[in-house]
This record gives structure tokens, C-alpha cells and sequence, in this order.
């Protein structure tokens, strides 16, 4: 587990000299909740590890332009105590207030969550069904990419964390004729990793009766997070009533790929609890659209 050097760079571009100077032997830590884990397991290996947790252009929590933009550096925490999360995003809220212990909440950051690529991440999924995009800078740049496409498999992230810096998370906050919801299923353990969790996010027609457009993010039913898109398909312009969910739900159940897991449960009982834990998502979500 050891290392040669702990850096505390005061700037981003300090940060990224480090990085770039070491080649490949630096990592990039900020809450540490995952990487300390791993360096102990020698999962991965680093001569020096970089604190980006002072830099205060990864901070914070805005609204700019009807988009919320959040800090890499925002802890779960302050994630599930923001009142603009709460108001305008409030799937992401319920997810982070979900994640670990009240210690790992208050360490833990949002951009850790997203690097450490886990299928079962309870920040990621609602991310999804937000359909959030990043920030990534690099010595070469800054890149902008939809954050769906960044966990490769368990663990495998395009953000490379020997060279790459994840600044920001960014989304649409949600507006007037939609609603969001969060679901989680977990064995009666305080730290237990999800068995299943989902995240809705529901647009409404002006009279509350159809769907315009649904967004269902799953994990952990596959190699990574995904978005249940003949679901999706299926209830746009539908009516909002019991037998279209019903048939969307069916749809997700075959678009998950879950497999028989000691600790998750069969593969037939985890197809099952995605249409149960949807169809709860989304009847929260239509609430919420609704105003009730």
C-alpha cells in the first residue's frame, strides 16, 4: 500500500504537472473511500498519490443557465443536503443520501464515485437518468462527454486517473411537468451494496395523463449502469396508467443481463425486483410531475 510522496497541489495545473511528471506512477485521490481500499488490496499500485480536495475549482454546487453544475470534489453529503439538488434533481439527492455510512458520505465525492466505475454506484445511476455529462481536463485539454459512456465494466473508467482530472459533473435541471425518484434494495446492513437500484426521471404533458419522456437508469444488472431504452421507448407518448408500465417493465426486465450472484440473489429474482423497484420509481416520479 505504501507511497513515496502525498502532494496537495494548490492549483489545477500544479495538479496535472504532477501528473504528467510521474507518467503514469501518480494517482489523482480526493476522499480516498474507494482508493485507500484498493492500494491496501494492491488492486492498484502508485509512487505518489495527488489531493486535489483544496482545489476550490472543484467545488461547489450551481445553477447556471437551467443547468446544475457540480464540483468533482462535492461529497455525497452535501449532495443530499442541497436544497437546489433536493429541488431540481432530487433523484441525485435521494441516491447520495444512500450511499455508505455518515462518514463515508462526508469524505466520499461525487467525481470518486463516477472514476471508481462500480456498477452498483448510487450517484451514477441517478446521473444517468439525468442524462449528466462531464468535465475532463487533461495536459492536453478539457473534454466534455455524456457521463453514460464512461464505465467501460466493474471498475473500468475512460478517465484515466494517472494522467486525467474529472472536474465537473453537469446536467438540465428539472423543470415544471417532471419528477424524479430513487429506489434501492439492500440486505438489512447499515453498508450493505445495493442488490438493485434505480433511478427515474419523468416529463409529463401539460395535463398529467402522458408520458413525453421517461429515463430508467439500473445498476447493478449488468457490466455497468445502462439505461433501459426499449422501456423507454415503449411508454413515450403513452398514458400514464398501469397497463403501459406494466408492458414497459417487461421490456427492462430482458434489457438487464444479471446473473445469479450469492450475495445479489438468482438472476430470475433480480430481473424481477427491476420491474418492482421501476414501477416504484416511476409512480414517485409521476407524484413528484404531478405537484403531489
Amino acid at each position: 500500500m505504501k507511497w513515496e510522496e502525498y502532494l496537495v497541489p494548490s492549483s489545477l495545473e500544479e495538479a496535472l504537472a504532477i501528473l504528467k511528471e510521474h507518467q503514469g506512477q501518480a494517482r489523482v485521490i480526493a476522499g480516498g473511500t474507494d482508493l485507500i481500499i484498493q492500494l491496501k488490496k494492491k488492486e492498484v499500485t502508485a509512487r505518489c498519490l495527488v489531493d486535489i480536495t483544496n482545489l476550490d475549482e472543484l467545488k461547489g454546487i450551481e445553477l447556471e443557465d437551467d443547468f446544475i453544475r457540480i464540483g468533482a470534489c462535492v461529497t455525497h453529503q452535501e449532495l443530499a443536503s442541497s436544497s437546489l439538488i433536493r429541488e431540481k434533481a432530487a433523484v441525485l439527492a435521494e441516491g447520495a443520501s444512500q450511499v455508505g455510512s455518515p462518514q463515508i458520505r462526508n469524505m466520499g465525492t461525487v467525481g470518486g464515485n463516477i472514476v471508481n466505475a462500480q456498477p452498483a454506484a448510487d450517484t451514477v445511476v441517478p446521473l444517468m437518468a439525468l442524462e449528466a455529462e462531464v468535465e475532463v481536463v487533461s495536459s492536453d485539454g478539457i473534454r466534455r462527454e455524456p457521463l453514460g459512456g464512461l464505465c467501460v465494466g466493474p471498475g473500468q473508467c475512460t478517465v484515466d486517473a494517472t494522467a486525467e482530472i474529472l472536474t465537473a459533473v453537469r446536467f438540465r435541471a428539472l423543470g415544471p411537468n417532471q419528477g424524479s425518484a430513487f429506489a434501492r434494495l439492500a440486505k438489512r446492513k447499515a453498508l450493505s451494496l445495493p442488490i438493485l437500484n434505480t433511478a427515474v426521471v419523468v416529463t409529463l404533458n401539460d395535463g398529467g395523463d402522458t408520458f413525453q419522456e421517461v429515463r430508467l437508469a439500473v445498476g447493478p444488472v449488468a457490466p455497468t449502469p445502462f439505461r433501459a431504452r426499449k422501456a423507454e421507448e415503449a411508454l413515450r407518448g403513452a398514458a400514464v396508467e398501469a397497463q403501459a408500465i406494466a408492458a414497459a417493465l417487461e421490456l427492462a426486465a430482458q434489457e438487464a443481463q444479471p446473473r445469479t450472484n450469492p450475495v445479489r440473489g438468482s438472476e430470475e429474482y433480480r430481473r424481477e425486483m427491476v420491474k418492482v423497484l421501476l414501477r416504484r420509481s416511476i409512480e414517485r416520479a409521476v407524484q413528484a410531475a404531478r405537484g403531489s
